[in-house]
This record gives C-alpha cells, sequence and structure tokens, in this order.
C-alpha cells in the first residue's frame, strides 16, 4: 500500500479514480485532480510548500516532486506526462507537457502549454519554455517546435497511462 502521510496535520487530498502503486509516497500538502497516477517509487512531498497536480497526469517511476520552503510552489496542469527518474522542483508545468526521463525542472521555471522537455535535460531556474516547444540539453535550450505527431503523442502518453493504472486495479 502506498504511504500518504499528513505533515504538520495537512493531507494530502486526491481526485476520483486516482491509482498510487504500492510503494509510491505522497506527504503533506499536496492535491492531485480526476484519474492521476503516481507510480512504483515515486515521491510527491508537499512537506515544505504546496503542489497542486491537475487531472489526467501520471508520475513515473521513480519520479521526484518537491517544492522549496516557502519559496517555491510546484503546480502541474492537466494530462501532464513525468517520466521515469524525472525530477519536478518548485516550477510551473502547465497543460498536456511531456517531462522526459530523468529530466530535472528547477524552482520558479515555467514549462508552458504543449511543450517537451527532453530526456535528461536540465531547466534552469527561471527558465521560461514557451508553447509547444522542445527543450533539451544541460542546461535545457530550445531544440525546435514541436511536431504535429509529437503533440500527438503527448495526449496518448498521458491517455495510456490511465489504461495502465486500470490493469493494476483488478
Amino acid at each position: 500500500m502506498a504511504l500518504i502521510k499528513p505533515v504538520r496535520g495537512i493531507h494530502p487530498q486526491f481526485g476520483t479514480n486516482c491509482f498510487l502503486a504500492d510503494n509510491a509516497t505522497v506527504v503533506g500538502e499536496v492535491k492531485m485532480g480526476d484519474n492521476c497516477s503516481v507510480w512504483f517509487n515515486a515521491v510527491v512531498r508537499g512537506d515544505v510548500h504546496s503542489i497542486t497536480i491537475g487531472n489526467n497526469c501520471n508520475i513515473q517511476d521513480g519520479a521526484i516532486i518537491h517544492c522549496t520552503y516557502q519559496r517555491a510552489a510546484t503546480l502541474i496542469g492537466n494530462e501532464v506526462s513525468i517520466a521515469h527518474n524525472a525530477i519536478v522542483h518548485g516550477c510551473t508545468i502547465e497543460d498536456r507537457v511531456l517531462i522526459g526521463m530523468g529530466a530535472i525542472v528547477m524552482d520558479h521555471a515555467v514549462v508552458k502549454t504543449g511543450s517537451i522537455v527532453a530526456a535528461g535535460a536540465i531547466v534552469l531556474q527561471n527558465t521560461v519554455i514557451e508553447p509547444g516547444c522542445i527543450y533539451a540539453g544541460n542546461p535545457a535550450k530550445f531544440i525546435k517546435k514541436v511536431s504535429p505527431e509529437q503533440i500527438d503523442l503527448i495526449s496518448r502518453t498521458a491517455n495510456n497511462y490511465i489504461k495502465y493504472m486500470e490493469w493494476f486495479k483488478e
């Protein structure tokens, strides 16, 4: 069973039809929307500031969602996929975004709607990724605009994780 704990009297809140893997951790001031999933060894730690997650989001295996004490909350929009071992920290991720495997998004960065942060990219503090862009590298830089096929990939990934979580509820 997932580890769900209050911190300083604040309990995580979950929408309908959410899935938490057996060894996922969700603690503190976390508000999660509907049809969300937190996968194996993923941590969503709202102990030092708030974490708000929209609908149809997936936090994949080993990912970490955190914030900075009294300085940087984390806000994640709708239809966001945070891939394996990514770190999303004290930043804003808007709607329909894909954060690639092992990517890091730092405090006060903003990833705008329809964008992709490539696997292994490091998005530095205060970076703003404009809508519909792909950023990659260390530090992450603009590579190109998202193609129609990649826009489809972002939505398909979010929808696939809703399907996958149902397999674990059987």
